[in-house]
């Protein structure tokens, strides 16, 4: 997209999985990226996409160490040069098992990823988008953002705490230039998921439900933050678009 041409994004949990693959659709339209990751992965992921040519940067930190996000945040903007137009929120955690059994101290780690974080994050960024009018920030959500979903009572929790934290701050943010939009991906086919597949009846029991008869791949997450990304999307405020092969319309 013409519009993203030169733009300095910020986007978090990016190594790997889904992340990578939105890293590179922004890469690919000419955005500058830097990625912040705990994993040590991270590293190899920029100098590979810096050996294709694309502007990549990185910061490993760990987001569940919230007294330190602010200094995460500088460094990463240290990175882009002091600017930033584009913040994705993509990372997030999650521990599959019965609510009865899940330690309290892993259920508030979960909402501290994937939800306080995001929050400390988007008031950063919205700071310097302010600034200069304009900016766009995308929540990545889930599907379970409104559905349940099945030994996930942390991760549904705080899914459905980042899909009305983004309408509450697009409700704010709006009337100064700043986008705040979140994406709901269904079932995709990255490590995340690998419990599920891993599982012959859940799998089956998920395939029945999306009417695109299949699991996403990675690529294919990335149109939709594109366009919330660009000016196409001037219009558009506190949305929960969902990627999903239709599963929310079964």
């Amino acid at each position: 997209m013409q519009s993203l041409q030169g733009k300095k994004a910020i986007l978090t949990g990016g190594a790997q999985g889904l992340g990578l693959a939105l890293v590179n659709g922004l890469c690919k339209n000419g955005v500058e990226v830097c990625i912040i990751d705990y994993s040590d992965q991270v590293h190899t992921t920029v100098k590979d996409l810096e050996n294709i040519g694309y502007k990549a940067s990185a910061v490993q930190a760990d987001l569940s160490q919230l007294k330190n996000i602010p200094e995460v945040f500088n460094l990463a903007l240290q990175n882009l040069n002091g600017e930033v137009d584009i913040l994705v929120n993509n990372a997030g955690i999650h521990k599959p098992m019965p609510a009865t059994e899940l330690p309290i101290a892993e259920f508030q780690k979960i909402i501290d990823v994937n939800v306080t974080a995001i929050f400390e994050l988007s008031r950063l960024s919205y700071a310097e988008m302010k600034k200069k009018g304009r900016g766009k920030i995308v929540n990545i959500a889930s599907v379970l953002s409104v559905q349940g979903g099945y030994n996930a009572s942390a991760y549904s929790a705080s899914k459905g705490a980042v899909a009305q934290l983004t309408k509450s701050l697009s409700n704010e943010w709006a009337k100064d230039g700043v986008n705040v939009n979140a994406i709901a991906p269904g079932y995709y086919t990255t490590a995340l998921n690998q419990f599920i597949f891993e599982d012959p009846e859940r799998s089956r029991s998920l395939l029945d439900r999306i009417p695109a008869g299949r699991f996403g791949d990675p690529e294919e997450l990335a149109g939709a933050l594109l366009f919330l990304s660009s000016d196409q999307s001037n219009y558009v405020n506190g949305i929960l678009l969902p990627v999903d092969g239709g599963f929310l319309g079964r």
